[in-house]
């Protein structure tokens, strides 16, 4: 994929070319904003938005990382979706279930049921670790740690100081780790952490 001349086209109003960034993005993207939100229905309101915004803000993208440019936009999606929610906030058996299928794509066909069932077991306790941090440094450990964006990328995404992302990153990093230890019970047997309750 030629990214530099698929922005420019969609820049000058090409739909078919933005279609093809979509299609390059609409995973992480996703995948990003499931992470941030815990919810799938959320995660997809969320990613449509983003895309919705992109198309409309494209002409005005000067350059530089087009995959932190999305991030932004995404992250200020859920920021939105987020706020909402505290404004709504429901208390739904449907809401505190993590959808497992969220990342079909990212199945391997060649892990056994048992080792499926143990990696959805570990993404159900990480996920619901990670619905209790602050949305900030929520955003900034999964754009680190789960997307693999470095501390640059992550500062851009987010627009804040490089400080301000190693700063929450070490935060996250903390909480979620203290959260595993003091709920070991919701890790699979191999994956507790020493010292766990579980």
């Amino acid at each position: 994929m030629d990214e530099q001349r698929l922005i420019a086209q969609a820049q000058r109003g090409d739909l078919h070319a933005f279609n093809q960034l979509v299609l390059a993005y609409q995973s992480t993207m996703y995948n990003v904003a499931y992470r941030i939100l815990g919810d799938p229905d959320a995660a997809a309101d969320a990613t449509q938005d983003a895309f919705v915004s992109a198309y409309k803000a494209i002409a005005r993208f000067r350059g530089g990382s087009f995959k932190a440019w999305l991030l932004r936009i995404v992250t200020n999606a859920c920021y939105d979706q987020l706020r909402v929610k505290q404004r709504r906030p429901t208390d739904s058996l449907d809401d505190m279930l993590v959808e497992p299928e969220h990342d079909a794509t990212l199945r391997d066909d060649s892990e056994s049921p048992e080792e499926f069932v143990l990696r959805q077991e570990l993404g159900a306790a990480i996920q619901q670790g990670l619905s209790t941090l602050p949305p900030d440094q929520r955003i900034t450990l999964v754009l680190s740690d789960i997307e693999g964006l470095s501390y640059d990328e992550i500062a851009e995404a987010t627009q804040v100081s490089l400080g301000t992302v190693k700063s929450r990153l070490s935060r996250a990093r903390s909480k979620l780790r203290d959260y595993l230890l003091h709920n070991g019970e919701l890790l699979p047997a191999a994956y507790r952490l020493q010292g766990g309750t579980g």
